[in-house]
């Protein structure tokens, strides 16, 4: 009777250490975001490998940079964008947290800073 409820207490267990981590995985991307659509709430990011990836962002996406977490705005974001691609980059350099293609979480990665010449 004893190893019958224990075996069921493990199974049980094993069975919502499953579901919890299942639930809680989501899809990284880092790349560059390349365009931004303000109207349509969406932005593509272009990985390493030049791959193009649509994900849309919601008024619940936060926005993390060194100086904290805020509401994303994509009109700034699209300013940013264009600022960089002036400059001669490709666009933005973001980490995305995403989960079925709906970001949760957009990451900016600082540039790192050339060491000045003496």
């Amino acid at each position: 009777m004893t190893n019958r409820r224990k075996f069921f207490t493990f199974l049980a267990t094993g069975l919502v250490a499953v579901a919890l981590v299942g639930t809680a995985i989501a899809d990284e991307l880092m790349g560059f975001i390349t365009k931004v659509d303000v109207e349509g709430k969406k932005v593509t990011v272009v990985d390493k490998e030049d791959k193009e990836t649509e994900v849309t962002v919601t008024s619940d996406t936060e926005w993390v940079t060194q100086k904290g977490t805020s509401k994303i705005d994509l009109e700034k974001i699209a300013k940013n964008v264009t600022k960089q691609k002036d400059a001669g980059r490709k666009g933005v350099g973001v980490i995305v947290t995403h989960e079925k293609g709906t970001a949760s979480k957009i990451e900016a990665k600082q540039a790192k800073k050339k060491a000045a010449t003496n």
